[in-house]
């Protein structure tokens, strides 16, 4: 199974990216979380991958740090879950707020994430919650810092989505992958529409 890819990005969209490795290129599945720390199209990248294989497919699942894929296991292990939901989930909220959400078994911040409902925002605590907590913060690398860290979201450009009607998880992604796009330092109307461009996609 691949474990991990190296090679030249060549194309990145909402929620995959394909990457050259000496002449072929591999699809692969990403949060919005990775694909904010991935370089500009052209560019060396390097990610840790999850090769699931299924009766009519094999996909790639890629993720820029440990932590992330860690997470993203335990959230495939649970009953109902399966990866689009899981990079759902860890696209819309940052590794160290997830974690303390499950350990809180604060369920309705989990409701506010895109594809889940009470029921499921109420199993995720039930099967991650001990695991979750057992997990040695030092040795996985659990203490990342999450995405909103990491790139500073402008929360008036995640209002302004929501206030179009767009879900904040949903909001905030298309913020990131925008920031990622255009930089920090672009005005804030480009970084709308390209925000916008993102929500729509």
């Amino acid at each position: 199974m691949i474990a991990r890819l190296s090679g030249v990005l060549e194309d990145k969209a909402k929620d995959e990216v394909v990457i050259d490795v000496a002449g072929v290129g591999y699809r692969v599945f990403c949060s919005a979380q990775t694909l904010s720390q991935l370089p500009a199209l052209g560019e060396p990248a390097r990610v840790r991958i999850r090769t699931l294989v299924r009766e009519d497919a094999i996909d790639l699942y890629g993720f820029a740090e440990q932590a992330e894929e860690a997470m993203f296991m335990l959230l495939t292990s649970v009953s109902h879950i399966g990866p689009k939901l899981a990079l759902g989930i860890l696209s819309g909220i940052g590794i160290d707020e997830l974690c303390a959400a499950l350990r809180g078994g604060d369920s309705a911040r989990l409701t506010q994430l895109h594809g889940v409902g009470k029921k499921t925002a109420e199993r995720l605590v039930l099967e991650l919650k001990d695991k979750v907590a057992a997990l040695p913060a030092a040795s996985t690398g659990m203490s990342m810092p999450s995405v909103s860290v990491a790139v500073p979201v402008p929360t008036d450009l995640v209002s302004a989505l929501v206030n179009l009607g767009y879900k904040e998880n949903k909001a905030r992604a298309a913020v990131l992958l925008a920031v990622d796009s255009l930089g920090e330092e672009a005005g804030l109307e480009a970084l709308l529409k390209e925000s916008l461009r993102h929500c729509r996609r």
